[in-house]
């Protein structure tokens, strides 16, 4: 559970800051690309940065509050079919990553299905789905730091196979109600203005979903961030911190997605308050609370499309941006190399 977590390095600062401002433009009229050459540069300090083997983890796992279909309007075992729908390629965070060059790994962090022995997919199952909340914790303590753990090997692993920028995705029927409560718990936002429609629940339900999830939250009053994730979270997005706060240890590049994921991070953030500064935040999604939640960090979205599917569909469509801010950092041309006297 002790992760070692540096701040940025400053020292190279001055020097990628002259770099970005003397290239042949107007100075900051790359807008949100020099931002994020300039972190990425901070990250890996230098002045030359690269991204390499980008990867997309998916971490899949089912929540017990689902089994009753109260509070989503597909059933639990949606969440199995569209692991095998990963594994086969079909869904659309298959499209994007192939279509970007992104590697995507699915893990089973606690699907309700017993899954053969399946080579292309990572078998790290800390249960069959959580509990319900509404009557006991999602998880015990201790399978809580288990799935923080893997969640972390899962990611030394990829690193140590190359990768330098990495981004999370996410499946469970049911998360959104767990990242609702994790998001009311870290921002102290009223439980009812964090909670959304999910995969598309409709007006009737999304009031019945309101009032469950207040329900719960009254239910427990948890002291610590490791508890509340126990309470609340789901085994994917308990990973998904652990994810996180390796890759920030290991100095990676973390591209960070929509609903499910941020309420990991904000896991992650309450636990080490360095872990921030490697994130990059893809994309804003429609579900209601994220935009709470990027406020909440003071933090901008790359893009903002209108999605809500999750997956890591976010990372991956804005990955081309972030590869943009690397290539006008690395390749284009300064006044000075251009011949052109007098910046613009």
């Amino acid at each position: 559970m002790n992760f070692n977590i540096n701040p940025l390095q400053t020292s190279l600062e001055n020097d990628i800051r002259h770099k970005i401002d003397l290239k042949t433009k107007p100075v900051g009229s790359l807008g949100q690309l020099e931002d994020i050459a300039l972190q990425i540069a901070l990250i890996q300090n230098t002045k030359t940065p690269t991204l390499i083997k980008p990867s997309i983890i998916v971490f899949a796992g089912d929540h017990g509050i689902a089994k009753k279909g109260e509070v989503n309007p597909y059933p639990q075992m949606v969440t199995q079919q569209m692991v095998f729908n990963f594994l086969r390629g079909g869904a659309a965070i298959n499209a994007f990553s192939t279509q970007n060059n992104i590697d995507l790994k699915i893990v089973d962090a606690g699907v309700n299905y017993h899954f053969e022995n399946i080579e292309s997919l990572t078998n790290a199952k800390i249960d069959y789905g959580t509990k319900n909340y509404q009557d006991e914790p999602a998880m015990s303590l201790e399978q809580c730091e288990i799935a923080i753990k893997k969640g972390a090997d899962i990611v030394t692993e990829t690193h140590n196979n190359g990768c330098n920028v990495i981004g999370f995705g996410e499946m469970g029927i049911g998360n959104s109600s767990a990242a609702a409560l994790l998001m009311s718990y870290f921002t102290k936002t009223p439980i009812k203005e964090c909670v959304g429609a999910g995969t598309g629940l409709q007006k009737e339900a999304m009031n019945m979903k309101k009032e469950i999830l207040a329900s719960v939250f009254k239910k427990y009053t948890p002291s610590s961030p490791i508890e509340a994730l126990s309470t609340f979270g789901g085994f994917e997005i308990a990973m998904i911190v652990g994810a996180i706060l390796r890759a920030a240890e290991l100095k990676m590049t973390i591209l960070i997605d929509g609903f499910i994921v941020t309420s990991a991070l904000l896991v992650a953030n309450e636990i080490h308050k360095n872990a921030i500064d490697y994130c990059i935040f893809a994309h804003i999604s429609k579900e209601q609370g994220h935009k709470k939640m990027l406020d909440f960090l003071e933090k901008k979205p790359v893009v903002s499309l209108d999605m809500r599917l999750g997956e890591g569909t976010g990372v991956a469509v804005a990955y081309p941006i972030i590869e943009s801010a690397i290539a006008f950092f690395n390749t284009m041309a300064s006044f000075e190399d251009a011949g052109i006297t007098g910046n613009l």
